[in-house]
């Protein structure tokens, strides 16, 4: 659905001169996608706005010195260094944004070559996001009388259904299954659309075009919704069979309601079970995305330091970057002090000795890259 990405008018982006701006996605095809990369390659693009499709083969910038990742979750350690490296030797600005941190993000931003910046505070005229946790049947009716309520005030609401098994079928089955039994039961009468990825993007734009318009009460889905869907009249979000999720992936799909003034609700639908769920009672427990990295660092582990792996066991022999916080951040303090007055080690053989042992050529890349 970042196909929905749409270029900003250059008169709004207050240039010395006209900039060109272009958009690149992988729709973008034919005579208008050569035009694109040449305009790249030649420097007449000013500004590229596009997704994954930027960092492809082929693409190719003139002087890159500015690149702004949004839901940098979304792009892994290797995919942030390939944008990097189109730069052609030079070293770009990088900002990189996202309201939900995972694991790595926040431990390696203790130590890491980064200026943090935080927006703790809702945009004006939102309101927090309510948050329950209905734990099998009898509580799921009452889902579903929220869900009649809002839309009777006016209001729309998402269904998501998870990704049961590695299998698309398997995940379409759900999301159509619950779509039908919905329109049949629970819901009957509502106006209710269905969105998932097996759909043709015509047929997805023209979904996403009717639940804008409110022209559909309710919209089931698969986590297609999860980024790039803004409809602020949407006030309820029912995510089924949350403890399937992750934490950062059910913030996010949260956070599609609550853009609006309005009240909203997010209901985490579970199987009824006896035990209890630490991420969904997390999502309840709190809003705030700082505070579920920091559960979610805890639940999952701090991941690898010299390897993509973003969660579980750490590489480090003795050291915790959950445990040890406050000692991480004075090695970080002293590190950068050493660095800045002798970049070279030069004055620090025996520490520099001591790099040589503990790192390969490889792990060196890997933190550059990082």
């Amino acid at each position: 659905l970042l196909g929905e990405l749409r270029v900003p008018d250059p008169g709004n982006l207050f240039g010395d001169r006209p900039l060109r701006v272009e958009l690149l996605t992988n729709r973008v095809t034919g005579t208008e996608r050569k035009d694109v990369l040449a305009g790249l390659a030649d420097g007449s693009v000013d500004i590229a706005i596009g997704t994954h499709a930027l960092i492809q083969e082929g693409v190719e910038f003139s002087s890159l010195g500015a690149v702004v990742v949004d839901e940098q979750h979304r792009f892994g350690v290797e995919q942030r260094a390939a944008l990097r490296d189109k730069s052609g030797g030079h070293v770009p600005d990088v900002l990189v944004m996202t309201a939900t941190p995972i694991p790595r993000t926040a431990a390696m931003t203790v130590y890491g070559d980064l200026d943090v910046s935080v927006l703790d505070e809702l945009p004006p005229g939102r309101t927090p996001i309510v948050t329950k946790w209905a734990n099998g049947p009898l509580l799921e009716a009452e889902v579903w009388a929220d869900v009649r309520h809002e839309v009777g005030e006016g209001r729309q609401a998402y269904v998501v259904c998870p990704l049961i098994d590695e299998s698309e079928k398997l995940e379409v089955a759900s999301a159509e299954e619950t779509y039908q039994r919905l329109a049949n039961d629970e819901l009957q009468g509502l106006r209710i659309g269905l969105l998932h990825g097996r759909l043709t993007p015509a047929d997805k734009e023209m979904t996403m075009d009717l639940f804008r318009a409110g022209k559909l009460d309710v919209l089931v889905a698969t986590t297609v919704i999860e980024v790039g869907v803004d409809v602020p009249n949407a006030t309820v979000m029912v995510i089924l069979d949350a403890d399937r999720f992750g934490i950062a992936q059910l913030h996010q799909l949260r956070g599609r309601v609550g853009r609006g003034a309005h009240e909203s609700m997010c209901w985490l639908v579970t199987q009824e079970h006896d035990g209890g769920n630490p991420r969904v009672e997390a999502l309840v427990a709190s809003t705030d995305g700082f505070e579920l990295a920091e559960i979610d660092l805890d639940l999952r582990g701090e991941g690898t330091l010299m390897s993509t792996l973003q969660k579980g066991r750490s590489d480090l022999k003795l050291a915790s970057l959950r445990r040890d916080r406050q000692l991480v951040a004075k090695a970080r303090e002293a590190a950068f002090e050493i660095v800045d007055a002798d970049p070279d080690l030069a004055h620090h053989p025996v520490l520099l000795d001591e790099l040589d042992l503990l790192f390969t050529d490889e792990d060196e890349e890997f933190l550059a890259k990082s």
